[in-house]
């Protein structure tokens, strides 16, 4: 494709979702949808034409400069939705020219392409071995994509934002991941460890029922309680409430809820978000007690089993954390996803790129500074 024949302008979301629904897999933090979530950004949807045809989408978040209100951070979480594989200077200068023309004083991006991945035994090995601290350190699977897409990125005045642990302000860069396709409930279920076959089983022993409800109160009193166990803050009600009216009205079947009960005790529930062939589970949580019923487990089983009956590729547990260090208190959420079996992943990670180096200088001294503020308060 011609870099002279790409041309990028606003597009509404009809135009957006109707190109979404015609690929294979798209992050739904890329749907029109998501932008009505983000109440705090202000969105808009750009569309790359050749000619006269849409063949690439965009969901760009904006947020302005403080004190600096007519500059905006232009923000694509797991976007835009383009061929990576091509010439990606053909695709992003002319989103460059636009959002500079608009007003955005950084673009930031995260590629949805691969640079790396490790299957569960070989992360399993890696945490048995004491010399072994980093997935980086195994050897793994590359991915020529998401090289060559790093490289052209850097190549062109982008900057890399991802830090050590994987976890920025922004998106995860490493996940792990449980291909379905082609897999049986029955392969699915001898690919996982012995812990998460015995916990299934245990679930259903105890007479644990999963079902798909709509009881978003019951939901949050449950993730609140979770977040006070395991120290992180949680998201309010209302955020739930909006991200499950806006995904719904774009597509009934785009978020479930996942209700796990126990003799009427609710001891798990989860959401569960998909576009077109790749499912997520995008939130959990659960009871301290009655956990020897393994109410998580049976969740994340009722989960796996939908994705893989709506012929999904891949059922999705989001982010982890690179390390392999026993010691490591994250440890813990790896060792708990690779017991599924599937594969650790790396993707490219975020990217900046500085349209207005001053103002952009000055927000991410603001960034830095905000964020030893938060350290200081949890210290």
């Amino acid at each position: 494709m011609s870099r002279v024949s790409l041309a990028v302008r606003p597009i509404g979301a009809a135009e957006h979702l109707a190109f979404l629904r015609a690929q294979r897999s798209v992050n739904f933090l890329q749907t029109p949808a998501w932008g009505r979530v983000k109440t705090e950004w202000r969105s808009e949807s750009l569309g790359w034409y050749d000619g006269g045809r849409l063949v690439g989408a965009g969901l760009v978040l904006h947020r302005a400069v403080p004190r600096l209100e007519r500059y905006t951070l232009a923000y694509l979480p797991w976007g835009p939705v383009i061929d990576w594989t091509g010439e990606i200077g053909a695709w992003l200068d002319p989103l460059a020219a636009y959002l500079e023309a608009h007003g955005a004083f950084a673009i930031r991006l995260a590629p949805p392409v691969r640079t790396n991945s490790w299957t569960a035994a070989q992360v399993k090995e890696g945490v048995a071995d004491p010399d072994s601290t980093r997935l980086t350190q195994l050897p793994g699977r590359a991915d020529p994509v998401g090289a060559r897409v790093t490289s052209r990125l850097e190549d062109a005045g982008w900057l890399p934002r991802s830090p050590e642990d994987g976890f920025g302000a922004g998106q995860p860069q490493f996940t792990f991941e449980l291909p379905l396709t082609g897999q049986t409930e029955d392969d699915l279920l001898r690919g996982m460890n012995q812990l998460w076959r015995r916990n299934i089983r245990k679930a259903a022993k105890e007479g644990v029922e999963v079902t798909v409800g709509a009881d978003l109160k019951a939901f949050h009193d449950l993730y609140v309680h979770t977040a006070e166990r395991d120290r992180f803050t949680p998201r309010p009600l209302r955020y739930f409430e909006t991200m499950v009216a806006a995904m719904s009205a774009e597509d009934p079947e785009r978020i479930r809820l996942y209700l796990a009960h126990h003799r009427g005790d609710l001891v798990a529930a989860a959401i569960l978000v998909r576009v077109g062939a790749h499912a997520w589970y995008a939130y959990g949580a659960s009871s301290t007690e009655k956990r020897e019923v393994r109410g998580s487990n049976a969740c994340q089983w009722a989960m796996i089993r939908d994705a893989l009956a709506a012929g999904c590729d891949v059922y999705d547990l989001r982010g982890i954390t690179p390390t392999l260090d026993v010691d490591d208190p994250h440890v813990g959420l790896v060792q708990f996803k690779v017991g599924v079996g599937g594969q650790a992943v790396r993707y490219a990670g975020e990217w900046d790129l500085p349209l207005r180096p001053m103002v952009y200088r000055a927000f991410d001294l603001y960034l830095r500074r905000r964020g030893s503020r938060r350290r200081r308060a949890r210290a």
